[in-house]
């Protein structure tokens, strides 16, 4: 498929289905397991669409716009992959996953887990132990309800019971399951701000003052052009990373500089294009029947979700110094 039409069916999807609910859509969820757009990257033979990452961002970053309440990262490019790479059958339905250290004896498994997304909601739980690879039923989990600051579930569990497969933990696991959540952060950062600029932009043209809406002011203009420029940065760095795991592989040292770049500067420019649409909005963007919440809690939420902009940073320029003088250039630019 097309990215124009990949990017058209996205935005009709969403589109429909956006609201200001909380919690698990089942109905959006449903729609996206019909068109195939819930398991774009897995393979056929776990039930997926074999679509690239390039493809997987253009989704992610038009759920980020109409701030969706699916667990696509957590199905798709997580759980999916995760225990498809393990050798264990993807089951149906929405999916989650963590890394976690519980204690394995056999199939009995025990311990607890912090933050879990979407708990709730999914069907099953994969987790990365620092060995094995576990798939959990709902029926051996005990869930304590929690949120992040956009209200998506973020859930303490804990488990005790048998497990539903254990298998071995792929070679790299752990950091390649680092890498692709930050990796699907960043396309819903990316689609977030660019969701909240467009929310900033209509209010400016609606909202008068002293005779003409306030978007004609220059002062206005100059803070829309502002975030106007950290959403084009926001996306162009979650562009480039979907671009690099989809040439190099989702493993490349190439890739992995590239996400952490991109999940740095998603993360910087959602501090930026909140701040600037809270400002442009005044006191009626703080309160909770404005729709522009939607959009500003989950850019501070997910900015500090799968590492903080301080960590992908660190990455950045540790790889930077790795490089020396010669490699730099190359690093940056993915010349060879």
């Amino acid at each position: 498929m097309a990215d124009t039409e990949l990017q058209e069916l996205a935005e009709s999807i969403f589109g429909d289905a956006a609201s200001s609910d909380t919690g698990f859509d089942a109905p959006l969820w449903s729609t996206l397991e019909e068109t195939g757009l819930a398991r774009l990257t897995l393979p056929a033979g776990a039930g997926g669409s074999e679509g690239t990452f390039a493809d997987a961002a253009v989704v992610l970053a038009a759920a980020g716009r109409h701030a969706a309440r699916v667990p696509l990262v957590e199905t798709d490019l997580l759980a999916g992959w995760l225990l498809h790479a393990a050798g264990v059958d993807v089951p149906a339905g929405a999916l989650t996953a963590v890394a976690g250290d519980l204690e394995v004896d056999g199939g009995r498994v025990r311990g607890q887990l912090a933050r879990v997304p979407w708990t709730r909601a999914a069907a099953a739980l994969a987790v990365l132990t620092p060995t094995r690879v576990v798939l959990l039923a709902p029926g051996t989990l005990t869930i304590t309800d929690g949120a992040n600051l956009a209200e998506e579930p973020r859930d303490a569990v804990a488990v005790d019971g048998e497990a539903v497969a254990v298998a071995p933990a792929p070679d790299g696991a752990a950091g390649e399951l680092r890498v692709r959540a930050a990796l699907g952060r960043a396309q819903l950062l990316a689609g977030a701000a660019s969701g909240a600029l467009a929310a900033t932009v209509r209010y400016a043209g609606e909202r008068v003052q002293f005779g003409r809406p306030i978007g004609r002011f220059q002062a206005v203009q100059q803070q829309l052009a502002e975030a106007g420029a950290e959403v084009a940065a926001a996306s162009a760095a979650a562009s480039a990373a979907a671009g690099a795991a989809t040439a190099d592989g989702m493993a490349a040292a190439s890739t992995r500089f590239a996400v952490a770049a991109a999940k740095a500067r998603t993360g910087e420019a959602a501090g930026t294009v909140a701040r600037i649409a809270h400002q442009v909005h005044g006191a009626i963007g703080f309160t909770r029947e404005h729709d522009l919440r939607l959009w500003t809690t989950r850019l501070w939420a997910w900015r500090d979700e799968d590492g903080s902009d301080a960590e992908w940073n660190a990455e950045v320029g540790a790889a930077a110094l790795a490089a020396g003088p010669a490699g730099l250039w190359p690093l940056v630019t993915g010349s060879p």
